[in-house]
């Protein structure tokens, strides 16, 4: 809703600033869902690094695909049961996004690093 104020013979519209309105919009939803993202990612490569250490085995849900199929679905319900827990704590909250992002980031970055090769040896 606009209200039209006229300034020295010149009209103009105001508009209520979002920021200060009670009506803001929460981001918690939407980060839930992006760290969610990262722990999921993160818990696959520690899954891939713990597979190659002979630590922990995953058995395969496709045969003709290995045991990826095991590894990949394992970190897929990591994910889900993640974004379903940050999401009921977080919906509705305004949350500051950048440690959640660069946490996210730092999540990923692991991931990518737990799932290259040259790395399995190291383990």
């Amino acid at each position: 809703m606009s209200d039209t104020t006229t300034n020295g013979g010149f009209a103009r519209d105001t508009v209520p600033d979002a920021a200060h309105s009670s009506d803001a919009i929460s981001n918690g939803a939407a980060l839930a869902a992006l760290l969610a993202a990262g722990i999921g990612a993160c818990a696959l490569g520690i899954i891939v690094i713990l597979n190659e250490a002979g630590v922990f085995t995953v058995p395969a849900i496709y045969t003709p695909s290995g045991g990826v199929s095991g590894r990949t679905t394992l970190g897929v319900v990591i994910w889900l049961i993640a974004w379903l827990i940050l999401h009921n704590r977080w919906r509705g909250r305004e949350i500051q996004t950048g440690r959640i992002q660069g946490t996210t980031l730092i999540l990923i970055l692991l991931s990518i690093v737990f799932t290259f090769p040259p790395v399995w040896g190291l383990f």
